[in-house]
């Protein structure tokens, strides 16, 4: 049988320095070809606000005390754009794909990061869209609400970093910032869009994980969902030890 050309790891609940160590240990050793396959990791955070090279120091709104009592972690990041806010109840994604086997275009890159969160989310009933000149995910409406941010990183034309998509997530928590960078932005989760109808971050892991191998890798049908890292011969125990 021919492997699967997408490997996704469901790996539950990982604090943000860990997960940026694991990225960096697999992104290594995709661009040393001794993993095969383009991974997608799919985890959610503790409450962390993280700062990309786009950050000018005067989006983040929240104090140090404020971000201390609230249990709010900060951490400045190689990703692209400004700040975000990651946290529980939000599906976060870190795509690590060789581009050599796609297109070797970062814009390409990201627009099809946001078609893949896109036809995710017409699976739920929630029809999204792009913002001209703008990364990201977003549902239409008379006030545009995002409900999708998008940050990558790349070497050897290897990405990291990725997406976080707000599922059932404390919409409040991006009144600490300005979300993006983006002045007057709004934010949405699929929680808000969708009210009444059960939804959990599992539940959307499988949905954006298909999406993914569509769009990416023309793979149709449920993708697999890996729960530990021996799909990719990364014992869990040494992602903390990979140097920063």
């Amino acid at each position: 049988m021919t492997p699967p050309e997408l490997l996704v790891v469901d790996l539950g609940v990982v604090p943000y320095t860990e997960a940026l160590a694991l990225q960096r240990d697999v992104a290594r050793r995709r661009i040393a070809g001794e993993i095969e396959q383009d991974v997608l990791l799919l985890l959610q955070h503790p409450h962390v606000v993280t700062l990309g090279r786009s950050y000018k120091g005067n989006t983040l709104v929240a104090s140090p005390e404020l971000l201390r009592r609230r249990g709010v972690e900060l951490v400045e990041v190689d990703r692209g754009g400004d700040i975000t806010y990651h946290g529980p109840g939000q599906l976060v994604g870190y795509p690590i794909f060789d581009l050599k086997r796609h297109t070797r275009d970062l814009h390409w890159y990201l627009r099809q990061v946001e078609e893949a969160l896109i036809v995710a989310l017409g699976t739920l009933g929630i029809s999204a869209s792009r913002r001209p000149g703008l990364t990201g995910v977003w549902v239409a409406g008379d006030r545009p609400r995002k409900i999708a941010s998008i940050g990558v990183h790349a070497r050897d034309w290897v990405t990291w970093h990725g997406f976080a998509l707000n599922v059932t997530t404390d919409l409040s928590y991006f009144d600490l910032m300005v979300p993006c960078g983006i002045d007057d932005v709004r934010m949405t989760s699929v929680a808000v869009e969708r009210p009444g109808t059960a939804v959990d971050v599992s539940m959307v892991g499988q949905r954006v994980a298909d999406a993914f191998a569509s769009v990416f890798h023309r793979q149709t049908g449920p993708v697999s969902l890996r729960r530990d890292l021996s799909a990719i011969g990364t014992p869990q125990a040494a992602a903390a030890d990979v140097a920063s």
